[in-house]
């Protein structure tokens, strides 16, 4: 039983890795429903999303479906993302432990709507009509995800997530479906961790007559507790990632806890078009005896369109 387990882990980890042959092929600019790739969680944010490794909260359904075997009890998050453009993009996910199936089920709802948009066409050429009238029209973008994360050895854990994706534009809509898979590995020193993932791997989705591939990402990862002591601890992490329609990408933050009730979150975002530099912090503040509720909050500088700040409320119970 115990060479099958690492037999499956091995094999787990090199399905992983073949993406990256795949990829050194991929062009730039050529995938769609990127509002997949916008991040949705606020501490993840806070560390530049080094985070595929250090996942332990509700987000896993998104980051790294493996990292559900750290929710330990039943634990919600909700996410709201101010976009610029007066975009806003929210999130939803439940973590569930469940003996039945050995494992912690998960879901997850991710949500994007453009608002108002003022229409321009041979009509209306400035958006205004010689009236005075004017037309608007507006876009969005749903996910509604179900995952599934277990332990195969005592070190070793493994995540699916199906997800459906709707993209819904005036003229038409557009609907696919997408799988990530994840893997993480707890070393035990330090609780030093590797993790790994390739995200929205699925077929071609079709808008009108042009189809269009997802926007497939490969991640890398690994964090460890540099400080853990009774009161506080230091964690660092760092991770790269290749995705399908763009170069290689690098993350690496910090995130500090005073007596697992109050963080500190910095990181930094390289070979990104734009943005760079992210900060965050959270509070854990117990609310009854087994329910806890925990307020986060990131900022992400976001280059030529200033920057974006992001509100996670949580709760464990």
């Amino acid at each position: 039983m115990r060479f099958n387990k690492y037999r499956i882990a091995l094999m787990a980890a090199v399905l992983l890795l073949l993406p990256s042959l795949v990829f050194s092929q991929a062009k730039v600019g050529t995938t769609g429903v990127n509002f997949l790739e916008l991040g949705v969680s606020a501490r993840a944010m806070g560390m530049a999303e080094a985070f595929t490794a250090t996942v332990t909260d509700a987000s896993a359904v998104y980051y790294n479906p493996a990292g559900l075997t750290y929710v330990y009890g039943r634990q919600a998050i909700f996410t709201h993302i101010d976009m610029p453009a007066g975009i806003n993009y929210e999130f939803f996910a439940l973590a569930y432990p469940m003996e039945s199936v050995g494992g912690v089920v998960g879901i997850g709802v991710s949500a994007l709507n453009t608002g108002d948009i003022l229409r321009t066409d041979y009509s209306y050429p400035m958006g205004v009509s010689q009236d005075g009238s004017a037309q608007f029209f507006s876009a969005g973008d749903l996910a509604v995800s179900l995952s599934y994360g277990r332990f195969l050895t005592d070190k070793f854990s493994l995540g699916i997530t199906v997800k459906y994706i709707q993209e819904d534009l005036e003229l038409d809509k557009a609907s696919g479906w997408s799988a990530d898979v994840g893997t993480c590995y707890n070393s035990g020193y330090r609780n030093f961790k590797i993790g790994m993932m390739i995200s929205n791997f699925g077929p071609d989705m079709k808008f009108i007559e042009e189809e269009f591939p997802l926007p497939m990402n490969f991640k890398f990862g690994a964090s460890i507790d540099v400080v853990d002591s009774d009161n506080h601890l230091v964690v660092l992490a760092g991770e790269g990632t290749h995705p399908a329609d763009n170069e290689e990408k690098y993350n690496v933050g910090m995130e500090y806890w005073f007596q697992d009730k109050f963080s500190l979150r910095l990181g930094e975002r390289f070979n990104y078009d734009s943005d760079g530099f992210t900060a965050g912090g959270g509070l854990v503040l117990p609310i009854g005896n087994e329910v806890d509720l925990s307020v986060d909050y990131a900022y992400q500088d976001f280059g030529y369109l200033n920057e974006v700040h992001r509100f996670t409320l949580g709760l464990a119970f």
